[in-house]
């Protein structure tokens, strides 16, 4: 139920799908101790404890992966917006929203939700491991995929005016159709790259997809890398943009994809699986496939209504105003603090939730739900006080470079402030969403989804014909907010009938906690960071040691105010902590 931008596999999450924004990176694959709980020493005989040796071995594998994966991917985007600026740099995330659509259509949701399950059942149950059914399934993947890229090429122009039909700017509506004339035919790899990973996954390979990603980065890097050689950082308005520019940098784009996509090839052979064209399609059930995806695909669209009206919103800015770049890099700071911490609760969560739904101990699926909740929220809040109080630091900080001038850096500081509002309310409307899946269930979230997207699009559609452009995309990030809050309470109301109460009473308490530490956190960080020298445009320096500064007092403050007010979810990790010290 989210409300962000294409983020590509590799900037963000690994794979997070616009409006979907689900947990990736490998997300539902990664193993973990149940969350509270001490480890315990292992009873299981030989055999199991080399699978779990096996596991933990994936598991790290994994964990590196994803951290090189979202921190090359984040220098990824640096490069990007250094290179292209704002208001090219807006043209280009908007044409790269483009195929991230079509492929949420075709495969995205469909994906995780229908054809991993599917898969692991046909290597299960199939006499050959499930070797022919995935042959045919790869088969029919290429045929829709490559139909499906040429198709969106020769719409290009229809899609630019789906997501940027302001008519008073045609240059920049140019710029978008061009580059993504370039960038389309990335529908076609990155759902082969998913395929691919899908297969090697449920063959019990995951080093390979969560590292392939990194390829696509640096390809991307060494782009905008060769851009900035080439062309300079010159400040430039979508109608100056040459050929050769749009060719380098949306052909370069394209580039990382294949290159994605080829370097997965090597590692299907690894695992014994022999690619052969198959065109026996009835013998894939398409009609189960498409009853089990229904739902799913339910809920992308509803998402994808979403991300036209925060598009079409943002490309009426106007230039100088903080535009699709700039709400991008603020949803991905906002995606990378989820990923890499509620991402982990809830991955360590969904395995115990899904198991106690199966055995029909729906108590335990909600005492999961109170604890993850309680977690997630304890665990993030002092990262959104950062955020909030930290915002103008962060912003010249992070990226003020090349093209992209302080003007822009100054632009983004609201943006950030008000995504950090959105955090908590995000990360628990997610961990909602996956108990549905647990039970399972992926007609309840896509019927919930259907009015937080209504409400979402009507928050954000109100504050922009209300306010100034500068303020547009703040407006997108506080509608997005209010409809996170609204995911969240509406899935608590619907799941207590499946699974009896969550804890509100205990929910509250630690949330009025956390509350109090993090405004005594964000009131020290922002004395702090007052004294200290540099204001709303500060130098590079000055914001670095601002944001150096400021944050380890806000970790600091939120963290003895914890221990004071005892909140148990952050007393037990530094408890945690200081036994694995002393040991």
């Amino acid at each position: 139920m989210g409300g962000g931008l294409y983020r590509s596999a590799n900037a963000a999450e690994g794979g997070g799908a616009p409006g979907g924004d689900r947990p990736s990176d490998g997300a539902t694959f990664i193993s973990a101790e149940p969350l509270n709980q001490p480890a315990m020493e292992s009873t299981a005989p030989p055999q199991e404890q080399v699978g779990e040796a096996s596991a933990a071995t994936n598991s790290a594998v994994m964990a590196i992966g994803s951290l090189v994966s979202r921190g090359t991917g984040f220098l990824r985007t640096l490069a990007i917006t250094a290179a292209l600026g704002s208001a090219v740099g807006d043209a280009y995330t908007t044409a790269q929203i483009l195929p991230g659509m079509v492929y949420e259509f075709l495969l995205g949701g469909i994906l995780t939700s229908v054809l991993i399950p599917v898969l692991v059942r046909r290597r299960k149950a199939d006499a050959d491991g499930g070797q022919a059914y995935t042959q045919r399934l790869l088969t029919l993947a290429v045929v829709a995929l490559g139909a499906a890229a040429l198709l969106a090429v020769a719409i290009a122009p229809v899609l630019t005016w789906l997501y940027a039909s302001d008519q008073s700017d045609v240059a920049y509506q140019d710029l978008v159709t061009k580059l993504a004339y370039l960038m389309l035919p990335m529908i076609f790899f990155t759902g082969l790259s998913a395929l691919i990973s899908a297969v090697l996954n449920t063959r019990g390979h995951f080093a390979a997809p969560m590292w392939a990603p990194i390829l696509n980065n640096l390809v991307v890097i060494g782009t905008a890398g060769l851009y900035l050689l080439i062309f300079g950082a010159d400040i430039l308005e979508p109608g100056q943009m040459t050929p050769g520019r749009i060719l380098l940098i949306g052909g370069g784009t394209l580039l990382g994809v294949g290159v994605q996509a080829a370097g997965l090839l090597p590692a299907l052979r690894k695992v014994g699986f022999r690619w052969r064209f198959r065109f026996d399609f009835r013998a894939l059930g398409l009609g189960e496939l498409g009853r089990l995806g229904a739902w799913m695909f339910c809920y992308v669209a509803v998402s994808q209504l979403g991300l036209i009206v925060v598009f079409n919103l943002l490309s009426r800015t106007g230039r100088g105003a903080a535009g699709p770049l700039i709400y991008n890099n603020v949803f991905l700071l906002l995606m990378m603090a989820h990923g890499i911490i509620a991402v982990s609760i809830i991955t360590a969560l969904m395995p115990r939730m899904s198991a106690a739904a199966a055995d029909g101990r729906y108590a335990d699926v909600a005492a999961d739900l109170s604890r993850g909740t309680r977690t997630v929220s304890a665990v993030l809040a002092p990262i959104a006080v950062c955020y909030a109080v930290l915002a103008t630091p962060i912003a010249f900080t992070l990226f003020r470079y090349g093209a992209f001038t302080a003007e822009n850096a100054k632009s983004t500081a609201p943006v950030l402030f008000f995504a950090a509002v959105a955090l908590v309310p995000f990360a628990v409307s997610q961990l909602f969403t996956f108990a549905f899946y647990a039970l399972p269930d992926t007609r309840t979230p896509a019927l919930v989804n259907i009015p937080v997207v209504a409400l979402r699009a009507g928050v954000q559609i109100a504050l922009f014909a209300a306010f100034s452009a500068n303020f547009a995309a703040s407006g997108m990030m506080i509608g997005n907010a209010v409809s996170y809050l609204a995911a969240a309470v509406a899935s608590a109301w619907l799941l207590r009938p499946r699974v009896g109460r969550i804890g509100l009473g205990a929910i509250l308490r630690t949330l009025g906690r956390v509350a109090v530490a993090a405004l005594g956190a964000a009131l020290v960080g922002l004395l702090v960071v007052k004294l200290l020298p540099g204001d709303d445009t500060p130098s590079r320096l000055e914001a670095i040691v601002q944001l150096v500064v400021g944050g380890a007092v806000i970790a600091g403050t939120y963290l003895g105010l914890a221990m004071v007010l005892r909140i148990s979810e952050i007393t037990e990790v530094v408890g945690m902590v200081r036994r694995r010290i002393g040991r």
